[in-house]
């Protein structure tokens, strides 16, 4: 009975001969007890009356659980049919609940909620593009249908036939959660750990045909599959123990790639990019995040080219640079096979970035990829930054002439405050939103608010996407702008306000709380900085003569700034108060230690924090406790507290 039910799972899960060789005996008998428990748990759940079997083929308005979704709807309200081992507990995401160990052998991180709610949210929307495409009708539970209105006060009699014969071609088949679509998505989840995101997918997003969560732990991949039984979505989503990169190279043919690819590893994902680019099928999906943000924020500008092919620098913008440096690797490695990438959202978190991109194929359109890179120029005294394309293209007709690149655009020093340039990149220079794809991810996500956990903080991260401004890359902070000259530091609205006046676009970036991204030059920059410093004047005697400051300030401005509050000065996601920027959801709520095959890592992470990195070994908690200790102003004769000082101030008191 058990080795006829253990048949049912993947044969990539439970054959051992198709895992590394490597492995040892102890832990191939740990898997094939894990692999016991999943098996016993399906028969329990077969066998349970009052558990009811999932049927693949049965429809949502057939099924016994009814509703919008059997599996959503058994998420919600699920019986115990897997029993817990020793040391799990169940942890709730989402319409997903996952069996996690108590010691830390599976990777989970709790912060990334958000990341996983946005990738659910981008791949719905996805889904409902490409299902459309193949005649089928995706329906999100609690999501009302949309009405498109028709603003014109005229109405053509000749266009309502063809608006009826519109609406008569719709398609007929839906595609609805939990249920397994034949022409739906294939995806892949290289890294998956505990398999929560993969779950989610199978419970939240609709119109998928697989779900494949694949880990080349042994320990995730059975808690994977028992995680699948738990939630009643094994006929979609099934378990893989392979290394990800391999199982990627082996569905390169074009009728065995996957629509949507999903790599979310624990540090750089550059060792997984070059197969990832090949396994995505024409116009999928590739969802990516980075985790190693010292290497792509200048830290270690050596280590992110030999990862990415870019050398990153230390500038106020190397949050949004770190975006566009991913972005062109992803370019570079999908154009070795004739394919390029056209990016759909990319997310700037603070610790992380996630980026959702389009692969193509097309030799004519892979040429253009030259001249979307481009080098950066820093200048190390002032922050002033160019960019230099890597090639040109020129349009001749319906033919391109592609020419190299001509620089560089600035001279050995800098103009303003004549320190001299790093040299960055080659980064992406291009668009990195699909503003039209943003504005429906938004709709749907404000529109369907309780569906995710972290939707305001969505809502307001996308409304800032869509406010930002498409062919200016990078930014500046208003704070580091003021500290070059050593000035107070105008308001947000005041400095916009001034690009505004002098004739220049201006917006916010979600990278930066405090980043401001304009089309002005840097000239026009610091000349309203000039201005500023006249209303609010700094010392000058003493700037050394060498520094930053005094070669900018020793200029006149040439155009006379006016710092006036405009209404436009102020977008719409700052007026509304939206959650834009991450919030603490709790101390210490950075990213975690990473999973070890053994455990042995205390359960309790902050009692390791208390241990080993606190100043003092005895802290003390009551204020009383402070009589203990001399007062060291009494004994300077500065004390001015007299007996209501909280120190002693027995002169013969001796502290420990």
């Amino acid at each position: 009975m058990l080795v006829r039910t253990a048949r049912r799972l993947p044969l990539t899960v439970l054959d051992p001969r198709r895992l590394r060789p490597t492995l040892s005996r102890s832990a191939k008998q740990v898997f094939w007890r894990s692999a016991a428990s999943c098996a016993s748990g399906r028969r329990r759940v077969s066998m349970d009356p009052q558990v009811t079997a999932t049927d693949p083929s049965c429809t949502p308005a057939e099924s016994p659980a009814g509703g919008n979704g059997s599996a959503a709807t058994r998420g919600a309200e699920r019986p115990s049919a897997v029993d817990l081992l020793p040391g799990e507990t169940v942890v709730r995401e989402g319409k997903a609940a996952i069996l996690f160990p108590d010691a830390n052998e599976v990777f989970y991180n709790p912060v990334q909620e958000f990341n996983r709610d946005l990738t659910c949210a981008v791949i719905t929307e996805f889904a409902r593009e490409l299902m459309a495409q193949r005649g089928v009708k995706v329906l999100v539970p609690g999501e009302k249908e949309r009405v498109v209105v028709s603003l014109s006060e005229e109405t053509n009699e000749a266009d309502v036939p063809a608006a009826e014969e519109n609406g008569a071609g719709e398609p007929e088949v839906t595609a609805r959660v939990g249920e397994k679509c034949e022409k739906g998505l294939r995806v892949l989840e290289g890294l998956a750990a505990s398999g929560l995101r993969s779950v989610r997918f199978a419970l939240e997003v609709p119109g998928l045909q697989s779900v494949t969560a694949n880990d080349f732990s042994v320990k995730a991949a059975a808690l994977i599959g028992r995680n699948a039984q738990y939630n009643g979505v094994d006929h979609l989503l099934q378990a893989s123990c392979r290394d990800a990169s391999m199982l990627m190279y082996e569905m390169r043919g074009k009728k065995e790639r996957y629509d949507v690819i999903d790599l979310d590893p624990y540090g750089s994902p550059a060792a997984f990019l070059d197969a990832a680019v090949q396994a995505v099928s024409e116009g999928g999906l590739l969802c990516v995040t980075c985790t190693d943000m010292a290497v792509m924020a200048g830290n270690n500008g050596e280590t992110c080219y030999s990862k990415y092919g870019s050398v990153s620098i230390k500038a106020k913008y190397c949050h949004e640079m770190a975006l566009r440096i991913i972005l062109h690797s992803l370019d570079q490695r999908a154009g070795v096979y004739q394919r390029y990438i056209q990016p759909l959202l990319s997310i700037s978190a603070d610790f992380y970035i996630r980026v959702f991109v389009r692969v193509f194929t097309g030799q004519a359109t892979v040429k253009n990829s030259v001249s979307k890179q481009a080098l950066v120029y820093n200048c190390v005294g002032c922050g002033s930054f160019h960019l230099q394309r890597m090639g040109r293209r020129m349009s001749h007709g319906k033919h391109m002439k592609y020419s190299a690149a001509t620089g560089p655009p600035v001279g050995p020093d800098c103009e303003h405050c004549g320190q001299r340039h790093q040299l960055g990149g080659p980064i992406w220079a291009e668009a990195i939103h699909d503003l039209e794809f943003v504005q429906k991810v938004l709709a749907a996500v404000s529109g369907n608010p309780s569906r995710f956990g972290t939707s305001k903080r969505i809502e307001g991260m996308l409304s800032m996407v869509t406010e930002e401004l498409e062919d200016v890359p990078l930014y500046y902070t208003v704070d580091s702008l003021s500290s070059t000259i050593h000035c107070n530091t105008p308001s947000l609205l005041q400095f916009r306000s001034a690009l505004l006046h002098a004739g220049h676009k201006v917006s916010l970036s979600h990278a930066c709380k405090n980043g401001v991204k304009t089309d002005a030059p840097p000239g026009v920059i610091w000349d309203i900085m000039r201005c500023w410093e006249k209303t609010n004047p700094v010392k000058r005697e003493k700037l050394s003569q060498t520094s930053p400051a005094f070669k900018i300030l020793s200029s006149e401005p040439r155009l006379e700034a006016c710092f006036t509050v405009r209404e436009d000065a102020n977008p719409q996601s700052r007026k509304r108060h939206l959650t834009r920027f991450q919030e603490n959801p709790q101390a210490f709520w950075g990213p975690k230690a990473r999973a070890k095959t053994g455990g042995g890592i205390t359960p309790n992470l902050q009692d390791k924090r208390k241990k080993y990195q606190n100043k003092r070994k005895n802290q003390i908690t009551d204020s009383s406790q402070l009589k203990n200790f001399p007062c060291k102003k009494f004994k300077q004769g500065t004390c001015t507290h007299g007996d209501d000082c909280c120190y002693s101030h027995d002169a013969e008191q001796k502290c420990d």
